[in-house]
């Protein structure tokens, strides 16, 4: 069996979960990873599960035409092997352009990864949530300090603080 990673995308509507996890449990498909999400009215899946590609692509083809599904091998399975101690990323402020990009090179300029990122603009408010994970040659005090330097630049504000287990 191939380790498959399958992309759902579409306006969203009840049922899409059932219909795409229906399909892949009838070709014999055990979803390993997954994550969905509606962004503004759409509807955005991604799974990694492990199944034969020729079944998989024809058992999710009657779902095509209101739905976008890509479907493609991604060789052996990689597991994600923590760079060093969990952080939970906070930013909420005003919405402009520039925002992710300036936070999120402030993490990689220090090695540090993002796990998992997710944004929302409530009324005028854009919150950003991210989990982040920091090897242990990051200096701490000098990326908090970045951070602000950053989100006072863009007239946010931001929080790094550790993740606890319940966090993440």
């Amino acid at each position: 069996m191939s380790q498959l990673a399958v992309t759902v995308i579409g306006p969203d509507r009840p049922g899409i979960i059932a219909d795409v996890t229906e399909a892949l449990a009838g070709a014999g498909v055990n979803l390993e990873d997954s994550t969905m999400t509606l962004l503004r009215g759409h509807f955005a899946m991604m799974i990694v599960c492990s199944g034969p590609f020729a079944e998989v692509k024809e058992a999710l083809e009657p779902l095509r035409g209101e739905l976008v599904i890509t479907v493609r091998e991604t060789g052996p399975e990689h597991a994600h092997a923590p760079i060093g101690a969990p952080y939970i990323l906070s930013v909420h402020g005003a919405d402009r352009p520039g925002i992710v990009s300036a936070i999120t090179r402030m993490i990689a300029s220090v090695g540090g990864t993002i796990t998992d990122l997710t944004t929302r603009l409530s009324g005028e408010l854009y919150v950003l949530t991210a989990e982040v994970e920091l090897p242990p040659s990051a200096e701490l005090g000098m990326l908090q300090r970045a951070l602000e330097i950053t989100a006072e630049e863009l007239g946010v504000g931001i929080t790094l603080r550790p993740a606890e287990s319940d966090d993440l």
